[in-house]
């Protein structure tokens, strides 16, 4: 994954500055040391990815945010993906971002630090498919049958149907439909439309199926995606209400 060997990757990097002693490039994490008054550490991978045994209690996510004193290579990359899902930041920056790599502002406040770390990671774990939420289905597939993907997602053949037409648009749920007489039901409006990147994952996901027979796991697995998208959206949401730039 991208994200792995990006995070592999900045390990290395900083191993590389302590070993040789590289000081220019070192100053990056010693102005955001100085900024926050943190420490910076770099702990295992694979403890930085999920296995928190050897994770030192300084950093357990069971530790008040005030009492931390040290930060690690995941925290960064999490502050840095909060940052880049920001709306207002995005908005903000959208001529910088089309032509130039994103700009990302030097964190000097603890409090905000730690809450778009939080924030950043669980957009993360909602990613890659890892959180513990994506098992709390919000939807549902209620109707047996082949399971034959055939619907083409056009006005003709449409996916998403709302299930009733005065709920408010944000909150609006409907079927999105995989055949004439199979659907997801209770699916959000906002995770239909959701764009990630230049496509919508709700929608490109069926499109690839197109003509193929959903298994169990696609089902749960299309489930997830709904999840993983809804609570996107609501991290973004939570992510703009926080004074970033």
């Amino acid at each position: 994954m991208i994200l792995s060997k990006y995070l592999e990757e900045l390990h290395n990097w900083y191993r590389i500055i302590h070993a040789h002693k590289d000081w220019a490039s070192v100053w990056i994490i010693k102005k955001i040391e100085d900024s926050l008054g943190l420490k910076f550490v770099v702990e295992p991978l694979d403890s930085a990815q999920g296995d928190t045994g050897n994770v030192c209690m300084a950093n357990s996510p069971e530790i008040r945010n005030d009492y931390k004193d040290t930060f690690t290579p995941i925290d960064l990359l999490d502050y840095i993906y909060a940052v880049l899902h920001s709306p207002g930041y995005r908005e903000k920056y959208k001529e910088f971002i089309n032509i130039d790599f994103p700009r990302v502002p030097y964190p000097t406040d603890q409090n905000v630090f730690w809450q778009l770390v939080q924030l950043g990671g669980a957009l993360r774990q909602s990613h890659f498919l890892e959180s513990p939420k994506l098992g709390e289905y919000i939807t549902t597939y209620p109707v047996t049958g082949n399971n034959s993907v055939e619907r083409k997602l056009t006005s003709s053949s449409p996916g998403f149907e709302p299930n009733t037409s005065t709920d408010p648009e944000p909150s609006r749920r409907g079927k999105v439909w995989i055949n004439d007489t199979q659907y997801f039901d209770n699916v959000p409006l906002t995770a239909w439309e959701f764009y990630i990147g230049g496509y919508q994952p709700a929608q490109k996901w069926l499109k690839d199926r197109r003509g193929r027979t959903l298994d169990f796991e696609d089902i749960l697995h299309y489930q997830k995606i709904i999840v993983a998208l809804t609570e996107t959206h609501r991290l973004m949401q939570e992510i703009n209400g926080i004074d970033i730039v």
